[in-house]
């Protein structure tokens, strides 16, 4: 792609707004920047698209988002429609996410497709509930999850709730490459779709359905109700989860909900926090002053599209950060606990979790003689499980977790959800107070009867516009002169690619039985794993460490080696 001709066609343009060509008009003398947002286009796959929001074909902005919708139109004209029809829309907190989502909604109404648009901002999981409650087709939540504030995304989801299988991204992917930014996209005002009856609004009524669905997944409510003076402190991170958790615990019979205020504020700018994610300490903050000072036992915050939950716990004085790994592993155990003791535990009872989380949760299951199902990376594959055992009776869904603080109790919807995971761990809470014990305390013998495993995620971070091409380098060179150790020998290499599992002392190769992935999983010789994946939305190579031993410090010994290795063979 010519960049300068495309910079200048779009300086040039009838289409492009005043405003968009003085940002472009800024950046005349800077050719690097120009050739950085003009050489190519942005990605959209199973995930969408997700970039910084700025002029230029490799940002976020109504351009590129009608772009993609005329795609995704596309697609929806030409599927069979099965009795379904239609797209729903949603929106979370950040800047410019309702202006792209009315965008977008008027692509699909010039495309003669019927949208249902939800008045407000909405937490992701509930518009993976409300397109399969509209009978849509297809979904759009724009969204960039627990990014900085300067990105913007759009995922899409499929008629199932779960987001865009590859086949259809693909599709969606190659309408764009074979259309003009410009001159192939169909466009109509927002209000005036509004007054033709192509566009439904949602509100209240669809909230109150989802929040049924959710107090469904409670397996011990009476343990919250026998714990009056159980206090919570909790943050949606200027998100959309700032009505619907507090409601959705205070139903379930919380009484002590202590928001964080200065956090309750819906602002796209996020002015509390460096990033609005869920999984790091610092977040959390304002949250334990809080809960110092009000005696609270437990902290939970949501991300900005509410489908992450994180969580912090008193132990002692201390306030601590608990993982994604620990948060899954404490939840899948109090339900197979709660749900035995309440006798609604069946032996088609079944949890899923992606190959990059703990092993842990494989044990838990093992030892309660439950059946736990491996996946890849991305919850639209525990959506695919939900979806497949619904149709085939093999097993029930129980919990679905992935690293990354994604988890799911019930089939209402097919992606991961922060406000269930909010109520089971309040309800969790409550129920291990009445004997006698924190999660922090819980968390400790669980270790001790499951053995202990330790995980961390270490991003390998890449720059440059050719960031993909260097990753593509690292992984090709990893296949072709595999490590001999990571720390400690390697048993067995499963790469997800070709879809082969070698063995290293017999050379016997296996089959994943997953589809293909850009992954490489290495076994290592004390039982520990570790694995190499490049991100699928951000310039960076994650490298996830599993480790485990038999105590404490061996497993903190584990980890710290694998670290090493894994930081000796990839380097960006």
């Amino acid at each position: 792609m010519d960049y300068r001709k495309e910079y200048e066609r779009w300086l040039a343009s009838d289409i492009v707004d005043e405003k968009t060509k003085e940002e472009l008009r800024a950046i005349a003398g800077d050719e690097k920047e120009i050739e950085g947002r003009f050489s190519k286009m942005l990605d959209f796959g199973t995930a969408g698209l997700r970039g910084i929001m700025c002029a230029g074909l490799f940002g976020m902005n109504v351009y590129t988002v009608r772009y993609a919708t005329q795609g995704l139109a596309d697609l929806v004209n030409r599927s069979p429609a099965d009795g379904k029809s239609g797209v729903t829309i949603s929106h979370d907190s950040r800047n410019n996410s309702k202006l792209f989502a009315r965008e977008a909604a008027g692509v699909l109404a010039a495309n003669g497709i019927h949208v249902y648009f939800f008045e407000d901002l909405r937490p992701t999981p509930e518009l993976s509930f409300a397109l399969r409650r509209t009978n849509s087709l297809a979904g759009i939540n724009v969204t960039a999850s627990h990014n900085p504030k300067e990105y913007n995304g759009y995922k899409v989801y499929w008629s199932d709730g779960a987001q865009l299988p590859p086949e259809h991204a693909s599709q969606v992917a190659a309408s764009m490459r074979s259309s003009d930014i410009f001159d192939d996209v169909r466009t109509m005002d927002f209000e005036e779709a509004l007054d033709k009856g192509l566009i439904t609004i949602l509100g209240s009524e669809t909230d109150e359905e989802y929040m049924s669905c959710v107090l469904a997944q409670s397996v011990s409510n009476e343990s919250v109700k026998n714990a009056p003076d159980f206090k919570v402190v909790f943050t949606p991170l200027h998100g959309t989860g700032y009505i619907l958790v507090p409601e959705v615990l205070t139903r379930l019979g919380v009484k002590n909900i202590i928001p964080v205020p200065e956090q309750m504020i819906i602002d796209g700018d996020f002015p509390t926090v460096a990033s609005p994610n869920p999984d790091n300490i610092g977040t959390f903050k304002l949250a334990v002053e809080l809960a110092k000072k009000h005696g609270a036992n437990l902290i939970i915050g949501t991300d900005p599209d509410g489908d992450r939950c994180g969580a912090v716990v008193r132990n002692g004085d201390e306030f601590i950060m608990l993982t994604d790994n620990q948060i899954g592993c404490l939840i899948l155990d109090y339900l197979i606990t709660a749900k035995r003791e309440a006798g609604v535990l069946t032996p088609k009872d079944a949890a899923v979790k992606s190959v990059v989380s703990t092993p842990m949760a494989n044990v838990i299951c093992a030892k309660n003689d439950v059946d736990m199902v491996e996946v890849l990376t991305g919850f639209k594959y525990i959506g695919e499980k939900i979806k497949e055992w619904e149709a085939n009776g093999e097993h029930a869904f129980l919990f679905g977790f992935e690293e990354s603080n994604g988890y799911l109790a019930g089939t209402y919807a097919r992606d991961k959800d922060a406000i269930v995971a909010s109520m089971l761990l309040c309800e969790m809470a409550c129920y291990y107070s009445a004997k006698g014990l924190t999660l922090y305390q819980v968390l400790q013998e669980m270790y001790k009867k499951y053995g202990f495993f330790k995980e961390e995620v270490v991003s390998i971070q890449f720059s440059g516009f050719d960031a993909n091409e260097k990753m593509a380098a690292v992984m090709k060179e990893l296949r072709a002169n595999p490590p001999a150790s990571l720390g400690f020998e390697i048993n067995r290499i499963r790469d997800y690619d070709s879809g082969e599992i070698r063995d290293m002392a017999s050379g016997e190769i296996s089959s994943t039985g997953l589809p293909a992935s850009n992954m490489l999983f290495y076994e290592l010789a004390d039982g520990s794993n570790a694995i190499i994946r490049p991100s699928g939305t951000e310039p960076k190579v994650k490298l996830y460490i599993m480790a485990q031993g038999p105590d404490d410090a061996s497993s903190d010994k584990a980890l710290e080696a694998i670290k090493a290795g894994l930081l000796d063979v990839v380097k960006p």
